[in-house]
């Protein structure tokens, strides 16, 4: 019985071997061009089609490469879409996307090349050339950042758009996040929101740099930039000091994390200026209460919390010199000079 279990498996095992000998075919099977021979199958035994669909997929497939040679780009982008479109679980496919974002981008239709690579990218994930395409899809964010127009038709400029660039910045970080161009798509999408304006956005992305990738070649730029944004968001010593203390808090860190690094005294300078601004916030609410309110206790608070948010400064000595003119007064008020008695004159 045992051994008749054995004979019943047998057949199955084969079948499980081929298969997996055909599963490791198709992934080794690579896609080849030659003017002579035109697009082949190498390395592989299949293009994924069978029969006389493989002899169309493969026809349209020549016809839209030899287009391309000519630069008829309209009809070879024409035939290339026919075969995604048509033969989406074939090898053919994910070359047609590519070929069709390498002409896009050659006619300066960068959003058209950047939406091949990427519906490349997540169509074929395993797609051998993905580092390539993550790099192509990079350098068309930054040429739009940097102000290339993108064009319609191939011939038709149109205005510039920094906001798909950071879209697209975007899309690198999330079709790569582990890739090598990450961290530098989320310095650069920081870098066109903040040109756009749009400063909590360009924070909130050097704030994902420098969790998501600490120990990269960007991560201390990354801390001088966020203080640099945060203090850009400081209004005044007579205004909420939030942005000030979280502008302290990087240049601290960045200061503590790297001291060897060139660009520590830039940062020292911008902890000086903010511990200033934020011990000058506490001179105000307690010169407020001293000579508005007459609220002694506060004012000492305040000048107190003066002295300790910078205590080397000259703010931090105006506070001292404050607090014994509170003192001062706190004491006169506490104990008033006794009234003269009156005398009455008779006449």
């Amino acid at each position: 019985m045992p051994h008749a279990t054995a004979s019943a498996l047998r057949p199955l095992c084969l079948l499980a071997l081929g298969l997996g000998l055909f599963a490791c075919t198709t992934a080794r099977a690579d896609l080849v061009w030659t003017p002579d021979t035109g697009w082949h199958v190498v390395g592989g035994a299949l293009s994924g089609l069978t029969g006389p669909e493989g002899n169309k997929a493969l026809a349209l497939m020549n016809k839209a490469r030899r287009a391309e040679e000519k630069h008829h780009y309209f009809f070879a982008l024409h035939d290339y879409a026919r075969v995604v479109k048509k033969y989406p679980s074939s090898i053919y496919a994910p070359e047609a996307l590519y070929r069709s974002g390498e002409m896009y981008r050659a006619r300066h239709e960068y959003i058209k090349a950047f939406s091949s690579f990427q519906a490349t990218l997540g169509a074929y994930p395993s797609e051998k050339r993905f580092t390539q395409i993550t790099e192509e899809e990079y350098q068309i964010a930054s040429t739009l950042l940097d102000g290339g127009r993108n064009r319609l038709w191939g011939w038709l400029p149109t205005f510039t758009n920094r906001e798909k660039a950071v879209a697209a910045f975007e899309a690198v970080y999330s079709d790569a996040p582990y890739g090598e161009y990450a961290p530098l798509a989320l310095m650069n999408a920081s870098r066109g929101a903040q040109y756009l304006g749009s400063v909590p956005e360009a924070v909130d992305t050097l704030d994902r740099l420098i969790s998501n990738y600490p120990q990269n070649v960007l991560a201390p730029d990354a801390y001088l930039r966020l203080s640099e944004l945060h203090a850009s968001l400081v209004q005044g010593p007579y205004y909420d000091q939030a942005e000030t203390k979280q502008a302290i808090t990087y240049d601290e860190d960045f200061m503590i994390l790297f001291p060897n690094d060139p660009k520590i005294a830039s940062a020292a300078e911008n902890l000086d200026n903010m511990k200033k601004m934020l011990a000058e916030s506490k001179m105000k609410i307690a010169d407020y209460y001293f000579f508005k309110q007459n609220n002694y206790t506060a004012a000492r608070v305040f000048y107190n919390e003066a002295i300790t948010s910078y205590p080397d400064s000259d703010v931090a000595k105006r506070a001292r010199d404050r607090l014994i003119l509170v003192e001062n007064k706190s004491n006169a008020a506490a104990n008033p000079a006794p009234e003269k008695k009156k005398h009455f004159l008779f006449f």
